[in-house]
């Protein structure tokens, strides 16, 4: 980023002036060639060091025998001995500063950045200090209003006010009276009540650069293009829509003024992603340009500008994470000085243009997380400065495809290369072991087969490796690791690879992290030796690789560990002090190790822990915890839930079901307001769900079930917890009516309070449940962490995805869903009291898929307009009193594979359908009813088809007569005809005659036809 030191003409003039104040000194000789400060400047400087705090003694040599031209960081006039200048900036000062400043009446420059004026504000006579030119106080932490009076200092060229934190203002006009500034810095300045900042910073003639980022600017009042000041060559607007006063859902337009700087070279608009709105404006006159960020913004809708390709000077350009559509123009070719360009996290599509690879000075490439599609030659015949002059190219989490082709390995320069989160297959080239300047690869979640290259071990600057997730498999040896002598990270879990090393192997490397879940370790289930000699891991990554025997205790030394799903067992007696631990699916048994006050998450699930969790977290040591997740269950622990939850503040998610616990939910749960999941089920809990939970605004989810809990249904989870997703609270012993406040639960789409003792109707709001009704899609809750380390801090990687997960009663059986629980619509009232008949209004539930309301005292008929449900996958309404008939809509639910209507009261014939017609008779047992697929006919039966018996004989009948009169009549009639023949001899003749006559004309016919056909020409 530039600074305000750039130099001015004045600036060079008065440089040009001081440098001859030696040839005057001469010239007029005093006998002595030292000057001194005058006294009232040198007494002033003396009452300043006395009014401030300088614990480092940093002002040691502000001594009042020694002359004060002499003092470190003052400048004097080597003429008149006048203090021209005071640095005293980075000394660590406090205190005050006092009004003695004013008798510097010569003072140029002042500079009091970082230090500590914690809590002081800007001393108001500062603006009596007439001549001072430059002013730096940023990073000082003075606090308060700016005084107006700055504006009195006519002559400043440079102002720095920025990165105190501390400062605001109510207006800028003051800022008016200084023609001659030429820098303005004023970063993380409350400027939120100044809705003038822009008209006033187009009055300033001489402004060249302007720091307004972190300021809350209100970007609703744009000035007039028209007037615009063509002066400004920086501007930094930049993180200002993160406290906008703009209300986020409707952003502003960004300021078109911005564009029309004709001498603009620097131009950052970047994180205003609540204020930006709205397209990016399609023309500009800033044809000089060099650097342009817009990145995280909100111009959707929006496309990369033509103009931009114009701008030939560019040398860096970030569009990123602002959701632009469209495809990148062939034209980028004419950026011929382009170095940086980032367009990633946005929606562009189509083939990257081959043009890219013809800019010569391209070092940064950046195309993440769009739609792009790499074509067959993108990558082929690519310029040789291009080769040379790419540092960096990420192309992740595209639709990249096909085989990575030989020429990725002929780019000399290039240090940084993402490909993860695409479709590329088939083996790794072999080419990559060629990249001679590579220090990160991350080839992470592709399709790629086949072994790991050997190559990839020769490259001695790789410092992140990262392979994971692909279909890779084969066997890794020492080989691989021979000249990685710099790896810091190697990532490749989620892959079929073998390692294959002798048992006294010492690795070259000191990694610091080290992920290889799934693998085969090759070392008898055993822990392999190999890995204590890594004394720097702080991720580890050994899931799923069947080691066993217990665990060390320099696992619990790491940042991350993953050891889940092996045949860890023993007990853990050491104090836990990872942030992030991963254990469950092991055999780890005894009490609960201890837990340290770092650590966010901990799974030790599904294990053979035993004992009660008090001494555990209630530990009088620890005042506060950062833990964020608590997942125990499926282990043996037993005793109550400890009282104590106000020293997790910001647990997240606590999962303690099957378990043996035991006692009464406490109160203090209630402390943890930032929870969004609890799950205490399949345990011994009683008495009622506690009160305080209200204030648990957050949960998402709550699992209750399978316990002893009583009282009435909390009526305040409907008013309170709007957030909920997720509410089972099955097989407990809560009775009254079902409160209507649950219908303000918009966002359920899981009910269960099947096997309560809930009386009363169902309430009709439940058309409510808008969650229910509207198509759901997948998706899971992503936890990461990202890497911190310099070496490849630029990547984060998802070290854990936390899946949610539940039990639900569907199709007559219990399931457990957490990949697709996010699909999951269930809603079960089942064995409760309930009565009435089924609200009409929840068959607007278009979207559910599961719906039980068996085992009531329902009544009424079963609402025809059922058949809206068309999701409906399981309908279980047995052990009810519902009466009349099947409606007819059940059989356009085609997806419904479970039907249970038994043991009601139900009548009439069963409707017959594609589905319907598939289920087993035990679905309709108990009722009234007739039809298949039951083998009792329907009343009436017999009657009817003993009339279609007898009609089709009738027919049968009258069919063969018919045929008899027919025959006779033809015999009858050829009789009198022949008769007649026998008889007359003249008839007998004319009717021969005729035949012959007939059978010459058709001889003839013939003859003409057969002899055409054979004399005609081929």
């Amino acid at each position: 980023m530039m600074n305000c030191s750039m130099p001015t003409l004045s600036c060079l003039f008065f440089f040009i002036f001081f440098l001859s104040i030696p040839s005057f000194a001469i010239s007029f000789p005093t006998g002595n060639n030292t000057v001194f400060c005058p006294e009232i400047e040198k007494q002033s400087l003396l009452s300043l060091k006395n009014s401030l705090k300088d614990p480092y003694k940093l002002l040691s040599s502000w001594d009042a025998e020694v002359n004060c031209c002499k003092w470190n960081r003052v400048i004097c006039s080597n003429l008149t001995g006048h203090v021209h200048q005071l640095h005293l900036q980075g000394n660590y000062l406090s205190g005050k500063i006092n009004p003695s400043l004013l008798n510097l009446k010569h003072l140029t420059y002042l500079n009091l950045s970082d230090n500590s004026f914690d809590g002081e504000t800007i001393p108001s006579f500062m603006g009596s200090l007439s001549n001072l030119e430059h002013l730096d106080l940023s990073d000082a932490r003075f606090e308060g209003k700016i005084p107006h009076t700055i504006g009195n200092l006519s002559n400043l060229h440079t102002l720095h006010l920025g990165n105190s934190y501390g400062l605001e203002v109510d207006s800028l006009e003051w800022l008016s009276g200084l023609s001659k500034l030429e820098c303005l810095n004023m970063e993380f300045t409350d400027l939120s009540r100044a809705t003038d900042w822009a008209q006033v910073i187009n009055s300033l003639p001489s402004l060249l650069e302007l720091h307004l980022s972190f300021c809350s600017l209100d970007f609703s009042h744009h000035p007039n293009t028209a007037n615009l000041s063509t002066s400004l060559t920086f501007l930094d607007l930049s993180w200002n829509g993160v406290h906008t006063n703009q209300p986020a859902t409707i952003p502003v337009p960004v300021p078109v003024w911005c564009f029309h700087l004709r001498n603009l070279l620097f131009l950052d608009l970047s994180f205003n992603y609540h204020a930006f709105g709205g397209p990016i404006p399609t023309t500009s006159n800033a044809t000089k340009i060099q650097h342009v960020d817009l990145s995280f913004n909100d111009f959707s809708n929006s496309s990369i500008p033509d103009w931009l390709y114009e701008c030939t000077n560019l040398e860096f350009i970030s569009l990123s994470s602002n959701s632009l559509q469209g495809k990148i123009s062939s034209a980028i070719a004419n950026l011929t000085s382009l170095k940086t360009l980032n367009l990633g996290y946005n929606q562009l599509s189509g083939k990257i243009p081959r043009e890219i690879t013809s800019l010569c000075k391209m070092q940064t490439l950046e195309l993440s997380d769009n739609e792009l599609e790499r074509g067959q030659d993108i990558f082929r015949n690519m310029s040789g400065c291009f080769l040379e002059s790419l540092e960096k190219l990420s192309l992740s989490r595209n639709q990249l495809s096909g085989h990575l082709i030989e020429q990725f390995g002929e780019f000399k320069s290039l240090e940084y290369l993402d490909l993860s989160y695409n479709s590329l297959s088939g083996s790794i080239p072999i080419s990559l072991g060629n990249l001679s300047s590579l220090k990160e690869l991350y080839l992470y979640d592709n399709k790629f087969t086949g072994n790991i290259p050997e190559c990839l071990g020769q490259h001695n600057n790789l410092a992140a490796l990262y392979i994971g997730n692909n279909n890779l498999e084969g066997i890794v040896t020492e080989i691989h690791f021979a000249n990685l002598s710099k790896l810091m990270a190697f990532h490749a879990s989620g892959n079929r690879l073998t390692l294959n090393v002798g048992t006294s192997w010492v690795p070259p490397i000191q990694l610091k992290v080290l992920a290889i879940g799934s693998w085969s370790l090759g070392v008898d289930s055993e822990m392999p030796s190999w890995l204590q000699t890594q004394r720097n891991i702080t991720q580890l990554d050994l899931s799923n690789t069947g080691i066993s025997g217990s665990t060390p205790r320099w696992f619990f030394d790491t940042q991350y560990l993953n050891v889940s799903h092996n045949n860890l067992h023993g007990k853990i007696t050491h104090v836990i002090g990872s942030q992030f631990v991963f254990m469950s699916y092991n055999k780890l048994s005894g009490s609960l190790p201890p837990i340290g006050a770092t650590v966010r998450e901990l799974d030790l699930s599904h294990n053979l822990f035993s004992g009660g969790i008090f001494n555990v977290l209630c530990n009088t040591k620890n005042k506060g915890h950062y833990l964020q997740f608590l997942l125990l269950e499926g282990n043996q622990l037993s005793g109550e839930l400890p009282d104590c939850w106000n020293k997790f503040p910001v647990l997240t998610h606590l999962k303690l079901g099957n378990n043996t616990m035991s006692g009464s939910i406490p109160n203090s749960i209630g402390f943890l307001a930032q929870l969004e999941s609890l799950s205490l089920h399949s345990n011994k809990f009683s008495g009622q769900i506690p009160l305080r939970m209200q204030n648990c605004t957050n949960l998402r989810k709550i699992d209750l079930s399978h316990n002893n809990l009583d009282g009435k249904f909390p009526t305040w989870i409907g008013t309170s917890l709007v957030n909920m997703e997720i509410l089972i609270l099955r097989s407990n012993k809560l009775s009254g009516e079902i409160s209507s406040e649950i219908c303000h639960l918009q966002s359920l789409n899981i009910l269960d309070l099947s096997n309560n003792k809930f009386s009363g109707m169902i309430p009709r709001c439940v058309s409510n449940f808008s969650a229910m009704a509207i198509k759901r899609r997948l998706g899971v809750d992503d936890y990461s962490v990202g890497l911190s380390d310099e070496a490849y801090s630029d990547h984060e990687f998802s070290l854990e995805i936390f899946l949610e997960s539940a039990s639900i009663m569907t199709k007559g059986v219990e399931l457990e869903y957490s990949t697709i629980l996010s699909l999951v619509t269930n809603l079960d009232l089942s064995m409760n009291n309930l009565s009435g008949d089924i609200p009409k209004e929840l068959t607007s539930l278009v979207e559910l898929r599961s719906l039980n309301l068996s085992g009531n005292h329902l009544t009424g008929s079963i609402p025809e307009s059922i058949g809206d449900m068309k999701q409906l996958e399981s309908l279980d309404l047995s052990n009810n009193s519902l009466s009349n008939q099947i409606p007819n809509g059940l059989t356009l639910i085609s997806s419904l594979s479970h039907l249970n209507l038994s043991f009601n009261k139900l009548t009439g014939r069963i409707p017959q359908g594609t589905q319907l017609g598939t289920l087993e008779a035990s679905s309709f047992i108990g009722n009234d009813l007739c039809g298949p697929p039951l083998t009792r006919n329907c009343s009436g039966d017999s009657d009817e088809v003993h009339a279609k018996k007898e009609e089709n004989e009738g027919e049968k009948s009258e069919i063969e007569w018919l045929f008899v009169f027919i025959s006779l009549g033809f015999a009858v009639g050829f009789s009198a005809v022949c008769t007649a023949l026998v008889l007359n001899k003249s008839w007998r003749y004319a009717y021969f005659r005729l035949l012959e006559c007939m059978w010459d004309n058709l001889y003839v016919y013939f003859y003409i036809k057969w002899k055409r056909l054979t004399t005609s020409p081929t």
